[in-house]
């Protein structure tokens, strides 16, 4: 009946077999934001993504979830409860976005004619379909000011009059024990007047730079540590120092071996149950990619590159400018955000000490999947799906934030009566 699988399930039964609070995920792309909530407790029940080799990774690390990858628009939200077995309700979270490309700070375009600015009302459609506990939706820091802020309010005002007190926070990842420059903007909404207090706190001092609008409704939104001394952000190297060793263009073996022991708490974390490195292999870099990247030291960029090597439109670039292109990441540092393609013409995607790109893997690690997360089609596909992902640690820190108050007003509940 419904896109990939055909399993029917219910969600008192997952709950109560799992100890697990219930959740549904749309916009879902490969299941970063369900593998963040699933390690907070959730159990995705039910998840939409319409590009299909998303929706396949989605299904080959979470097969007990019921994928749909049908066009949101021609999805019957009731159909799909009913199909669930669950009771209006009775569902604790709906999770996902719209598209970020409307509303993205670094798209060329930001147009209010673009139809994907609008799928956030297919998602009230299933919010109210389900009425769940709480609501959550990631998007771009670019949001807050997209149409001088009027789409963010309509989201906010939606919220509102779908029965739900909502706020917006803009979180940066690293606070989080996610090693890049990411941010993101959370709305979280609480049905039956509950107070918003659910978006994570830091847990990592992490040095900032803000070039996006941080304000909104006349305060500023960005979720800043408070005034305690944190634990630093996770390096790059902290990362992924404990994969194997790549030469350009290498492919080896599906299945490779670590380089060393675990080094760390986060390589300890992502390598929990794993057996092995999959996705690991090095695209081959041109020539004169390998000829300019001689030249860059860690933590280098096209600056330390002979003229004579640089492509045409960079000759002509201040230095001052894009200090990130053509970049060898610095490994006691941040990475710059995972995009769809570490290409290393947009960002610093050279690996601080073997001559190559970032691998899949490597990308996701920085992302902060875990080991024992596949990721399907070809080597393109892949990275497309690991760079349009929420970082799973994100999404864990505001489900474990998500879990307290959603489990808190449970309690409240039953006193209650």
């Amino acid at each position: 009946m419904i896109g990939v699988t055909s399993k029917t399930t219910n969600a008192r039964t997952l709950a109560s077999d799992r100890g697990a609070f219930t959740a549904i995920d749309l916009f879902a792309g490969a299941g970063g934001l369900s593998e963040g909530l699933r390690e907070a407790g959730f159990n995705s029940l039910y998840a939409n993504e319409i590009v299909r080799r998303y929706s396949e990774t989605y299904a080959l690390n979470h097969p007990e979830t019921v994928i749909d990858h049908r066009d949101i628009r021609a999805v019957d939200a009731k159909e799909v409860r009913q199909h669930l077995g669950v009771v209006r309700g009775e569902l604790d979270l709906i999770a996902g976005g719209p598209p970020c490309q409307g509303f993205s700070i670094n798209a060329p375009v930001r147009s209010n004619d673009d139809d994907r600015n609008h799928l956030f009302r297919d998602y009230l459609r299933f919010v109210d379909e389900f009425y769940p506990r709480a609501v959550l939706i990631e998007n771009v820091p670019g949001l807050v000011s997209f149409e001088g802020g009027m789409t963010l309010q309509a989201i906010l005002t939606e919220l509102g009059n779908h029965g739900y007190q909502s706020e917006v926070r803009i979180l940066y990842a690293p606070h989080y024990g996610v090693p890049q420059t990411r941010w993101r903007t959370i709305i979280i909404g609480l049905r039956e007047g509950q107070a918003i207090h659910a978006f994570p706190v830091p847990a990592y001092e992490a040095p900032i730079r803000v070039n996006f609008t941080s304000s909104f409704d006349g305060r500023n939104i960005v979720a800043l540590p408070g005034e305690v001394e944190l634990p630093r952000f996770i390096s790059v190297k902290d990362a992924i120092d404990d994969l194997p060793e790549l030469t350009n263009g290498e492919a080896g073996e599906e299945i490779k071996q670590y380089r060393t022991l675990p080094q760390n708490n986060f390589q300890k974390a992502m390598r929990v149950a794993s057996k092995g490195v999959v996705n690991h292999e090095a695209a081959k870099l041109s020539k004169i990619n390998l000829d300019r990247l001689s030249h860059i030291p860690p933590g280098g960029n096209w600056t330390d590159i002979p003229m004579d090597l640089l492509p045409k439109g960079m000759q002509r670039a201040r230095r001052s400018d894009h200090t990130k292109r053509y970049g060898r990441v610095n490994p006691d540092g941040m990475a710059s955000t995972i995009l769809t393609k570490c290409d290393p013409h947009w960002g610093a995607y050279f690996h601080y000490s073997q001559d190559r790109a970032f691998t899949v893997r490597e990308a996701a690690r920085i992302q902060t999947f875990p080991d024992t997360f596949h990721f399907t089609g070809s080597r393109v596909e892949q990275y497309e799906q690991v760079g349009n992902a929420v970082p799973p640690l994100l999404a864990a820190a505001i489900g474990h934030s998500l879990v307290a108050v959603i489990g808190a007003g449970q309690r409240d509940l039953k006193k209650a009566i």
